[in-house]
């Protein structure tokens, strides 16, 4: 796929040394609250397990991190927004992850803000489409997504905004020219469950398959390729009857000409002898 316009993170500017000891201890970095629904979870785990198990094929390069549900902080005076996915390109989850300043995406740590935030509306309450939408734009986020599938805010179950000026725009299409990739509503089954998913997409809006929908693209595949050499020789073998048979024919003719051509032969060889001896008697063969 030929992207346009597609983003090159820089390497992120990380404060050197970064000291996490300017993290006052009253910021709580994770309050391990179950604050999500099934749809939710299972979006969640679709949209980040479809991304890392195409990671070596995707328009830009690894290292990135896609998380679900990992709180932002601006800085660590701040209380972070905790969106329901995000991306953030050239950067990847810190080596020493329980240490307090490597616990969730403290801006000032990784250098840089995620490119896409994605919100999944499960009630009117959120303020997705407002405070949301605010605080983001603010902190800088290249694309924001809002993905309600009840139609809890508006009669858009998806909606994808770029920003402009500190502020958002909403665009056409979900496609983000500088990720070359986009988001798509798809009917499908994920785990066990029909139902109308978000999914990653190409720029034909080709959905990204997740490991399990390639190893069982691949087996069809295989299946298929085998299924054509057993076909391929199954007619391979009906050549060959087809030409064992019209040789056998051919050679049964042969044997009944041959068998004619003696029989012919006898007959006027017969023929001769019996005119030889009427000769001899003095009798004229022809007419008799």
């Amino acid at each position: 796929m030929t992207v346009v316009d597609t983003l090159s993170p820089t390497p992120p500017v990380v404060p050197d040394p970064w000291d996490e000891a300017m993290i006052p201890d009253d910021v709580i970095t994770e309050d391990d609250t179950p604050v999500d629904n099934w749809s939710s979870e299972k979006h969640q785990r679709f949209l980040t397990q479809t991304l890392y198990d195409h990671k070596d094929n995707l328009p830009f390069s690894w290292p990135f991190l896609l998380a679900a549900n990992v709180g932002i902080f601006s800085d660590w005076h701040n209380s972070p927004i905790v969106p329901d996915v995000f991306l953030s390109l050239g950067v990847d989850v810190p080596q020493q992850w329980w240490r307090k300043g490597e616990r969730t995406y403290f801006v000032p740590r990784f250098g840089k803000v995620p490119e896409l935030v994605i919100e999944i509306v499960s009630n009117k309450i959120g303020q997705e489409d407002s405070k949301k939408k605010t605080d983001y734009a603010q902190l800088g986020v290249l694309y924001y997504v809002i993905y309600d599938p009840n139609k809890q805010l508006s009669q858009k179950i998806l909606q994808a905004y770029q920003l402009h000026d500190h502020s958002y725009r909403e665009m056409k299409h979900a496609w983000f020219a500088k990720l070359g990739l986009g988001l798509r509503l798809w009917q499908g089954w994920f785990e066990g469950r029909p139902e109308q998913w978000l999914r990653w997409c190409n720029q034909a809006g080709e959905v990204l398959l997740t490991g399990s929908e390639q190893a069982a693209e691949e087996r069809l595949r295989r299946q298929w390729v085998e299924e054509q050499a057993e076909w391929a020789e199954e007619q391979a073998d009906q050549e060959r009857l087809q030409r064992q048979l019209a040789e056998e024919r051919a050679e049964s003719a042969e044997e009944r000409a041959k068998l004619a051509e003696e029989r012919a032969e006898q007959e006027q060889q017969a023929k001769e002898r019996l005119a030889a001896k009427l000769r001899e008697l003095g009798l004229d063969p022809t007419t008799i």
